[in-house]
């Protein structure tokens, strides 16, 4: 009934979604298996995509040749940029979605895929032979033969959802578990543990009173995630709204937290911090009197609202009552209530850099079943396991990214070597090459080495080969275009800037932190004429190259120093015990993790500086 395949995908999730398109798009014949081919690609939390850290994760996907920026473009209701008033190392793109639109064109462009096959069904296990990986096994009891397989489990792995003192099992509302993985892993050596997320209730658009709470519209410029032609920027957008909590709200809630699955105990996984529930936001911040709760809306045409801030587990008439005592939802009509899901996860440490596991050859993870929040970080996740798995089953090198090159670098190597304790969400300051893994830049960053391994295309290459060629050619007009004092002084003293003696190149005086290319193109009239022709990612992309270019020269230095560490690779075989300088810790630690290289060590929890030296010396014998 089946063919042989070289790679079958499990789960149709962000993460099994950008994995089987990657290796299918590289060449290997790919299976996607999934419980419900209807909720492919599910936004199974809130209707958006990016934010800060994440929002730089999509354009790296895009950048690589994965389809996540894409997609997000051609569903996309409404754009902003966050943190525009900080430096660009924190702008970081988000985009409110069609959840429904979303999902939709994810499908479509799998089907397009020729290399892809999809089968419908729960997968029970995977099948091991010689400590190596050779296909799955599904709930009908149907075998599937393939050279690797990558699990992207996301919540179902024997999930349970709670809501209030009922709980029911299931890796999403009003779909069943996944059972028997979990514990066939077990059985090969893996270690599991158990994490939970949440969800907020989702309401009637129609019973909203929008009249009373604070609009909150789209950049008036919306820009877009991919870098490619494929997609247009919005023409038209929906706003978002913002309302809060009250005293009354939280004294309703209050009124539920002994009945409240998270207080009496039948809650035991670990929660995402920077995402808690509403109940654990008034009870650990109680000299609050508000919080903030964004109203965003599923799509173009639903009136189907997402309540941003609200995401509970507790009892569904507590949910009602306290949710209609919120300012402009007086009359509110209540979909479906909020609820907890717990669910198995496996920490990352028994995984390489690659994504491949440790104990079990050609198994790869990605996703929440790393431990992982998050659709932008499933979906990178998904991407690198496809690729590798792709590579390796060709004899190819692995495809790895340093944390010096994209913040999929950082995340996995966080994932590897650190592990997680609560679901793992990126942030701006887990990377500290941040000004040079910037949104603006990842296609100049990252489209060459996608188009190295055979999955970024020759026109995607070119398209970035000839954006660079724009900003060099922008960059050298400022260094020749001289500017006179008798023109810019006047402003320049306006806003305390030190006047200029003689005539000076633009480039000189747009390094100034004070002054920017739009307030230099209103003093100089002669600068309006020398940007036609470009765009202005061109001008903007210029901009900040220029007046960031001392510290970009300072951490490429320092990313030098540190390639030494990353150079010293660290064999399988080595037996940590026979070398006794080392601490009992860093010996502990370094035999769970197996580091590849010194740099990677350097980074792993409890291996001190003084280990590093040690480690060093006696590799250097």
């Amino acid at each position: 009934m089946f063919q042989d395949y070289d790679l079958i995908v499990v789960g149709g999730g962000h993460a099994g979604c950008e994995a089987a398109a990657a290796a299918a798009n590289m060449g290997s014949k790919v299976l996607l298996a999934t419980m419900n081919m209807n909720t492919i690609a599910q936004m199974s939390c809130n209707p958006a995509v990016g934010g800060v850290a994440k929002g730089q994760i999509v354009r790296e996907i895009d950048a690589l040749g994965g389809y996540s920026g894409i997609i997000a473009d051609k569903s996309m209701i409404q754009f902003r940029m966050l943190n525009k008033s900080k430096g660009p190392a924190m702008w970081s793109p988000r985009s409110q979605n069609d959840r429904m639109r979303f999902a939709e064109e994810w499908r479509l462009q799998l089907e397009r895929i020729p290399n892809l096959d999809f089968w419908q069904e729960m997968v029970s296990g995977i099948i091991v032979e010689n400590n190596k990986v050779t296909g799955i096994e599904t709930s009908m009891g149907l075998k599937i033969k393939a050279k690797a397989v990558v699990l992207t489990n996301g919540t179902f792995l024997n999930g349970l959802i709670h809501i209030g003192e009922k709980q029911f099992g299931g890796g999403r509302s009003a779909e069943r578990a996944s059972k028997g993985i979990t514990e066939q892993l077990e059985d090969l050596g893996f270690e599991s543990g158990r994490m939970k997320t949440g969800t907020p209730p989702r309401v009637d658009g129609r019973t909203i009173d929008y009249s009373i709470i604070e609009e909150q519209k789209g950049d008036e410029l919306p820009e877009k995630f991919s870098f490619s032609n494929e997609t247009k920027r919005l023409e038209n957008q929906r706003s978002c709204h913002i309302t809060y909590t009250n005293p009354l709200v939280h004294e309703i809630l209050e009124e539920g937290f002994e009945r409240s699955p998270m207080f009496n105990g039948r809650i035991q996984g670990l929660g995402p911090r920077y995402c808690p529930s509403i109940e654990d936001k008034i009870n650990r911040f109680a000299e609050r009197n508000r919080h903030q709760i964004f109203v965003e809306p599923e799509g173009w045409d639903t009136v189907e609202v997402y309540v941003n801030g609200f995401s509970t587990s507790l009892p569904e008439d507590i949910q009602y009552k306290a949710i209609r005592e919120i300012e402009g939802f007086r009359n509110v009509k209540m979909f479906r209530p909020g609820y907890a899901i717990e669910y198995d996860f496996f920490p990352p440490t028994q995984l390489k850099t690659t994504l491949e596991t440790k104990l079990v050859d050609n198994l790869y993870f990605a996703g929440q079943i790393n431990g992982t929040t998050g659709y932008e970080e499933a979906a990178c996740q998904g991407l690198m396991a496809g690729i590798n798995a792709h590579l390796k089953l060709n004899e190819q090198e692995p495809f790895i990214l340093s944390r010096s090159e994209a913040y999929i670098g950082v995340l996995i190597d966080d994932l590897i070597n650190k592990g997680t304790e609560e679901p793992y969400r990126m942030f701006t300051s887990r990377a500290e090459h941040r000004i040079l893994l910037r949104q603006d830049n990842a296609d100049i960053r990252l489209t060459p080495l996608g188009h190295k391994i055979g999955l970024a295309s020759d026109e995607r290459l070119k398209h970035v080969e000839k954006k660079q060629s724009h900003i060099d050619s922008f960059i050298n007009n400022l260094k020749t275009h001289k500017v006179k004092p008798n023109i810019v002084n006047e402003r320049l003293n306006e806003i305390n800037s030190a006047p200029i003696k003689e005539k000076t190149n633009a480039y000189s005086i747009l390094k100034r932190p004070e002054i920017s290319f739009k307030e230099l193109q209103h003093i100089e009239d002669e600068l309006n004429q020398m940007i036609n022709g470009f765009t202005q990612e061109v001008i903007e992309a210029s901009e900040i190259h220029i007046k960031y270019e001392s510290y970009i020269e300072k951490e490429n230095q320092m990313i030098e120093k540190m390639k030494n560490l990353e150079d010293l690779k660290i064999k399988d075989s080595l037996d940590f015990n026979q070398i006794p300088a080392l601490s009992a810790e860093a010996k502990e630690k370094l035999r769970k993790v197996r580091p590849q290289t010194l740099g990677q060590a350097s980074r792993i929890s409890g291996v001190t500086p003084a280990d590093i030296s040690i480690l060093m010396v006696y590799l250097g014998r």
